[in-house]
């Protein structure tokens, strides 16, 4: 044992000053034959990969168990948002085949004829030439297109204003927050009809509503049909606020947001007149 641990000594400093000398003699031989190193280190890669590859699968294997139990969790949590929803879903579909059927038995007891499906053509923004006291937009669609003064300009929103001038390859669209609209419409939630007029600002206000009629924040506001110029039931915006008998409605219409549009034709000819309109360089209800 006492010859043993010397003999261990001299091994373990002998070894050492042969890493030294063989790391030396590695850079030298670099130096002088790097092509040589270059395969020799290829070589070693090449027969070590392996050996990593192999001790590496246990890490890979843990790692893609605990990102697999990850994605467990989150798929049950989602499936769970899905079954509540599918429930809600299938509610709803419930109740929109009941009030189908109620409508479709309606219509056969008062013969309705249902209006054919309104024709549109689809245009895109290209100027805004509205400023403090007017507001418009030009589309590049205009009467070789199809495009009539009247018609209804819509969004995926909702109205947004009615063509007031055609050319052959341009319209332009007078916005219902211009101090010259005028549009039939009512609360949805109550049926009070009212007149929405524009003030070239961002909001509109409803006027001429009934006496007594109780309004409040956040109710919708629709066409009301009258007049004949648009059908019922379009989109408006939403009351912002009620001051000193002054419904002001913010409208669906986001004019600095407008990119593209849809140009409606109804069908309705309505109680426009083109000579007003002209003079108004406007809409006139």
């Amino acid at each position: 044992m006492r010859l043993a641990q010397p003999f261990r000594l001299f091994v373990q400093r002998f070894a050492f000053l042969s890493l030294v000398i063989a790391s030396f003699g590695l850079m030298v031989f670099g130096k002088a034959d790097p092509k040589s190193i270059a395969s020799l280190r290829t070589s070693i890669s090449d027969a070590v990969a392996p050996i990593l590859d192999v001790m590496s699968r246990p890490t890979s294997a843990v790692s893609n168990t605990v990102t697999h139990l990850e994605e467990l969790r989150d798929i049950r949590a989602h499936n769970e948002s899905l079954i509540e929803e599918n429930r809600r879903l299938l509610e709803w579909r419930q109740a929109a085949l009941e009030l189908q059927a109620q409508n479709q038995s309606l219509r056969e007891l008062l013969n309705f004829d249902p209006p054919p499906p309104p024709e549109f053509v689809t245009a895109r923004v290209i100027g805004d030439p509205g400023g403090p006291f007017a507001q418009s937009v030009l589309l590049n669609v205009g009467a070789r297109d199809g495009i009539a003064k009247g018609q209804a300009v819509i969004t995926g929103e909702g109205l947004i204003g009615r063509v007031a001038q055609v050319g052959n390859r341009s319209a332009r669209v007078l916005l219902l927050t211009d101090i010259n609209s005028r549009i039939p419409a009512v609360i949805e939630s109550s049926r009070a009809r009212g007149i929405l007029t524009g003030d070239n600002g961002d909001q509109t206000r409803l006027l001429f509503l009934p006496a007594n009629t109780t309004v409040g924040p956040g109710e919708r506001v629709v066409t009301s049909g009258h007049g004949g110029v648009f059908p019922p039931g379009l989109p408006i915006g939403v009351v912002s606020s009620v001051s000193d008998g002054v419904v002001r409605i913010q409208p669906f219409l986001r004019r600095h947001r407008l990119e593209y549009v849809r140009v409606v034709n109804y069908g309705l000819a309505g109680i426009l007149n083109s000579d007003r309109m002209d003079e108004a360089g406007g809409l006139s209800e």
